[in-house]
């Protein structure tokens, strides 16, 4: 056990830093500030012309600089602890004043301990964007002013903050989704586009926050941490103990559904989860999976097809 925290230590040295005991946790307060994030950006611009808009090429820069170099915690973080995700942005229209138009797609990946290999945390898209970049603009970070731009990094910075910290400690991200509410706040009370709460049937970013703050949701997070901390991340040490895991996360997550109206973060969880249950699942005994099978196609129906492999 001792070995084994050390090795945990090693690969993921958080705030919040799991024992080796099933249910337990370890608070050690960071005690240097570094940065957490470790994003790439890629801007598809196809849809912008003029020469008045041929500085857009800055926007990947900027955006990477302000959320790789911005301090988003208190937390110590080495480099190789980084938190892995890749921002791609669709830009689909500019005005005369540089009111830009966007979409983005927010892709998150952890380490699974014992490996070398990463799990894809989670997957989310943002249709909703608009945000004024004129020229040389200087993206300042500051929590306590509204700005479309930056104001919607913050927001996703800590969505992303609490995604990673949930999937290695239990309800470990409240801290960080607290911050992203008050950011949604700030863009609601500006009346900012894409910050309101009636906008795509709360598939947006009021329905994700909401939710992720709301307790009703909190057996969902529950559920993610034990799959990430139980299910992945011991798999090479035990994976029938592994899979017992993901059984119960999977039940846990089916028992929130029915409990709850909105789906929008289950549906974001098994559009990125799906095919790697069935991998992780698809060497288990006959019983596991037909067991597995079942909850899959009632708590995830939309991706039946790809469950019923493990029927085979």
């Amino acid at each position: 056990m001792i070995n084994y925290l050390k090795m945990i230590q090693k690969i993921q040295q958080k705030v919040i830093l799991l024992s080796l005991i099933l249910f337990g946790t370890v608070w050690i307060p960071g005690l240097i500030q570094a940065q957490e994030l470790n994003c790439s950006v890629t801007v598809n611009d196809r849809q912008i012309s003029g020469s008045s808009y041929d500085y857009i090429s800055e926007l990947s820069q900027d955006i990477e600089r302000y959320l790789n170099e911005n301090r988003w915690t208190d937390h110590r973080y080495e480099d190789h602890e980084r938190i892995l995700c890749n921002i791609q942005i669709l830009l689909t229209g500019v005005d005369s004043q540089f009111n830009y138009t966007a979409e983005a797609v927010f892709t998150v990946r952890r380490p699974i301990y014992n490996t070398i290999q990463q799990s894809t945390s989670i997957v989310i898209s943002d249709n909703n964007w608009r945000f004024n970049y004129p020229r040389n603009k200087n993206l300042i970070y500051d929590e306590l002013q509204f700005d479309e731009l930056t104001s919607f990094l913050d927001f996703y910075a800590y969505v992303i903050l609490g995604i990673d910290y949930d999937s290695f400690s239990e309800l470990g991200g409240s801290a960080w989704f607290n911050r992203a509410q008050n950011i949604f706040e700030l863009g609601q009370n500006a009346g900012a586009f894409g910050w309101g709460r009636a906008i795509g049937a709360q598939r947006n970013r009021y329905g994700l926050i909401n939710d992720l703050t709301s307790t009703a949701y909190q057996d969902l997070r529950i559920a993610f941490y034990k799959y990430h901390r139980f299910g992945l991340d011991q798999f090479t040490l035990n994976p029938e103990l592994s899979r017992n895991e993901v059984i119960e996360a999977l039940e846990l997550l089916r028992e929130n559904k029915r409990l709850t109206t909105n789906n929008y973060l289950f549906d974001i969880f098994f559009s990125t989860k799906y095919t790697e249950i069935v991998a992780l699942l698809m060497d288990a005994d006959v019983q596991t999976r037909s067991k597995a099978y079942n909850i899959l196609r009632d708590v995830d129906p939309a991706h039946t097809t790809e469950y019923e492999k493990l029927q085979n």
